[in-house]
């Protein structure tokens, strides 16, 4: 089976109609605060689009923004999850419970309207990143082995990647929704070119 690419993510959604400048000084200052470089498909998909919201859902914060800033995101976010008891949690790869935060935690890059995360984990001996999906009320975290990019793409198409029974598939072109940068700018709402349903 076909393993997809950032490149497929970008022919799924379409060229961005709010665009930030982006410095590769902003990934590097935020990869020294984690001790870690991020995935890079990653990178390239937040760079193209970010700050913004995927079909009504998944929230993409951007590392050159003053608003909706991923590393301020990344840090609140890791101590918040700090904050509670995961040290009986079911979460693969971590045998004492889940650990936040980089280089060697989970790692938060997205949220969603619903209270689900999704974290990165370097996995240093395969020399790989894996991902793992929870919902901020729950204990249990569920394990994805593969690029960012397929993840990505799986999710658009419906299947289950923040957990059991989670996929929803929307049908017709992926909508984009364009994060305010000051309380004065209103979103944007655009869609990518029309897909087929199956």
């Amino acid at each position: 089976m076909k393993q997809h690419q950032i490149s497929d993510i970008f022919e799924l959604l379409g060229p961005p109609r709010v665009t930030h400048g982006h410095p590769p000084s902003d990934w590097y200052t935020l990869e020294q605060q984690l001790g870690i470089e991020l995935p890079r498909d990653y990178k390239r998909f937040v760079s193209r689009y970010a700050p913004i919201q995927v079909n009504g859902h998944l929230y993409f914060n951007h590392p050159a923004t003053s608003r909706w800033n991923l590393g301020d995101w990344m840090e609140a976010t890791v101590n918040e999850f700090r904050r509670g008891d995961f040290s009986q949690a079911d979460c693969p790869g971590f045998d004492d419970g889940a650990a936040f935060g980089g280089p060697n935690g989970l790692i938060p890059l997205i949220d969603s309207d619903s209270g689900d995360y999704l974290f990165g984990a370097w996995e240093s001996k395969k020399e790989a990143w894996r991902f793992l999906a929870c919902n901020g009320d729950e204990q249990n975290f569920y394990e994805y082995r593969m690029p960012f990019a397929e993840w990505i793409y799986r999710y658009l198409a419906g299947e289950d990647m923040l957990g059991p029974n989670s996929g929803v598939f929307s049908p017709g072109p992926i909508m984009l929704e364009s994060m305010p940068m000051n309380p004065e700018e209103r979103s944007e709402t655009w869609y990518g070119p029309e897909r087929n349903s199956s």
